[in-house]
């Protein structure tokens, strides 16, 4: 069997790493700009979605949000009907730098896409995206803390 995964993995890690490196100069530290790069994207978002949206414990997220709030990137607001709801939402200086976060992102796929057809491009994001439910499926259950049988 092909190691799919492990190409998936090796693939995200040097996107990551890129990633960690170009944006280090907007101040933004390992993995943040995910965060904010859907902040941006879902302004009012709420931090369970949040996690979930980019697959990570609640704690992970926690810790990113509060490093992005203390920098000046995000701000949470309370909701309107229901005051336990902390909503976040992008600062100036978030919305600022989420161009270029976009920009690199645009370039990486242009980069990552090279050389293949529309219609392979279009199959490939077809099964990628069948690829994530069957994990999500997992993903799911291990969360709650459940063992998965191999």
């Amino acid at each position: 069997m092909k190691e799919i995964l492990r190409e998936i993995g090796m693939i995200a890690r040097a996107l990551d790493s890129i990633s960690n490196i170009e944006f280090k100069e907007y101040d933004l530290t390992k993995g943040q700009y995910l965060y904010l790069v859907r902040i941006c994207e879902y302004p009012g978002i709420i931090q369970e979605k949040l996690a979930e949206m980019i697959k990570v414990d609640r704690t992970t997220a926690a810790r990113a949000i509060k490093k992005l709030e203390m920098s000046g990137f995000i701000e949470k607001q309370e909701d309107q009907q229901n005051k336990k709801i902390k909503k976040l939402f992008p600062t100036e200086k978030g919305n600022y730098v989420y161009p270029f976060i976009r920009r690199e992102n645009d370039y990486s796929n242009m980069v990552a896409l090279e050389g293949f057809s529309e219609r392979e491009v279009e199959t490939m994001f077809t099964l990628l995206q069948r690829v994530r439910k069957n994990i999500e499926v997992d993903w799911e259950f291990v969360k709650k803390g459940n063992k998965r049988n191999y």
